[in-house]
């Protein structure tokens, strides 16, 4: 095993011999292993061990073998005493998962503080198999058949390909102690209850049970990512960005094989789960214009030929728009030029930009959003319409319609901003200045 370990390391760049680590050691077998091996070969180890408080003596106990097990190999040992119940009630999590954040925490502020190059961890062959088969039970997609890498972030794990039979063979034959904890015994936890009840099955029905299913899994994980590889390609295609929106044409979609992962993969992002794509998909088949999906602060909109992607509306408190000449002002998401111009200035008729007669406006103008029973007389019509109406005519999707905007004078909208005028203040012969909102197009306008 001593020579695999090495060729592994190597191999796989895992780790640099002149580099500093700090090794996670519980006092069981596979962190006495661990950092055994890599003391023996010449790795700048010091050692961090976690007193959770949960076994009462034993867990001191622990504590102590650690400490004096550093002194042997003659490393640094660092060692953190938690309150794991208090931490449990405080975040409401699982006794499980508040040691795994318990512990984690503390291992990537001490790799900070001490400068090392990372923080190495036991797990091996049956560990990952074990998660695979939890993530499985749990109802999992390709990636959760990916299991643990050797590498992620600051963790190493370099026993990853080493089953617990060599692991060990390799604690026997060096006469190395360990502390046993009675807490892995206890099928109550689901991880346990994988060790101890199903993976034994696997070795019963086939003696390479467990290393068949991880030569499928790795072939899916293969799989996975050529998935992802085509995947990618496809968001390039079809997904485009607008205006702070995501947009995904029907047609791109529906004809498609594997829609629900492909569309699964595209909203997970933004915190939507994979139970929502069935009604995602059943509304866009149905033809459910204005239908939403929530996720957080994320909202799908099903329009009429396409699925829009876009934050929530926060509710703003409205803001004043004034006079000073060549100000710039935020309106809806983009940066507006104010200018004063003479008349006779050529008129500019695009809808995302506004010239209206000056002398007509009350200062400070106000914006805000749009709501309910607001009217307007657009340019060009000699009545009025409801904003609400208006925006259905122009079929503005659903998720759009909570960002639009009123600049208003008086009470009165002057602007239904990016859309239209109000008739009332347009630009006219008579006009003698003209007051100018012009769309800052770079959006860097200081």
């Amino acid at each position: 095993m001593l020579e695999r370990f090495i060729n592994h390391v190597r191999k796989n760049k895992l780790l640099d011999v002149q580099s500093p680590y700090l090794v996670a050691v519980s006092g069981g077998i596979d962190s006495v292993v661990l950092a055994h091996l890599l003391q023996r070969n010449g790795f700048n180890i010091s050692i961090a061990h976690c007193n959770f408080k949960l076994r009462g003596e034993a867990s001191d106990a622990d504590e102590a073998f650690v400490i004096n097990y550093a002194m042997k190999l003659g490393v640094p040992v660092h060692v953190k005493v938690f309150d794991t119940v208090a931490y449990m009630d405080e975040m409401n999590v699982s006794l499980q998962m508040a040691a795994r954040e318990l512990r984690y925490n503390w291992f990537e502020e001490l790799n900070t503080s001490l400068g090392t190059q990372g923080v190495l961890v036991a797990h091996h062959a049956d560990d990952q198999l074990e998660t695979v088969m939890l993530n499985l039970l749990r109802g999992t997609g390709i990636e959760g058949i990916y299991g643990m890498s050797s590498k992620r972030d600051y963790i190493r794990r370099p026993l990853l390909p080493f089953s617990r039979q060599e692991i060990l063979g390799y604690l026997k034959d060096n006469g190395l102690e360990w502390r046993e904890d009675s807490s892995n015994e206890k099928t109550i936890y689901k991880r346990n209850f994988v060790r101890h009840k199903l993976l034994p099955l696997f070795l019963e029905f086939d003696p390479k049970g467990p290393e068949l299913v991880q030569y499928s899994f790795d072939r899916i994980k293969d799989t996975g990512k050529a998935f992802f590889y085509f995947f990618d390609l496809w968001i390039k295609a079809n997904v485009v960005s607008k205006d702070g929106y995501e947009m995904l044409s029907f047609d791109s979609l529906v004809a498609i094989p594997g829609k629900s992962s492909l569309l699964f993969y595209w909203l997970r992002k933004k915190g939507f789960v994979y139970a929502q794509i069935e009604d995602i998909l059943c509304a866009v088949e149905n033809q459910e214009a204005g239908r939403q999906f929530l996720s957080g602060s994320w909202m799908l909109n099903i329009d009429r030929e396409c699925l829009i992607l876009g934050e929530q509306q926060e509710i703003e408190k409205p803001i004043q728009v004034g006079l000073e000449d060549g100000s710039f002002s935020v309106i809806g998401q983009h940066h507006y030029k104010c200018v004063k111009l003479n008349a006779g200035a050529l008129i500019d008729r695009s809808p995302e930009n506004a010239m209206l007669d000056l002398d007509l406006l009350d200062f400070p103008l106000t914006l805000r959003n749009w709501e309910q029973g607001d009217r307007f007389m657009p340019l060009g019509m000699q009545h009025f319409k409801k904003v609400s109406d208006y925006l259905i005519d122009n079929k503005v999707p659903l998720i759009k319609k909570d960002k639009v905007k009123v600049l208003c004078s008086k009470g009165k909208i002057v602007w239904l901003v990016g859309f239209r005028i109000d008739d009332r203040f347009k630009v006219r012969p008579t006009t003698r200045k003209v007051f100018y909102l012009n769309k800052y197009k770079d959006e860097k306008p200081f």
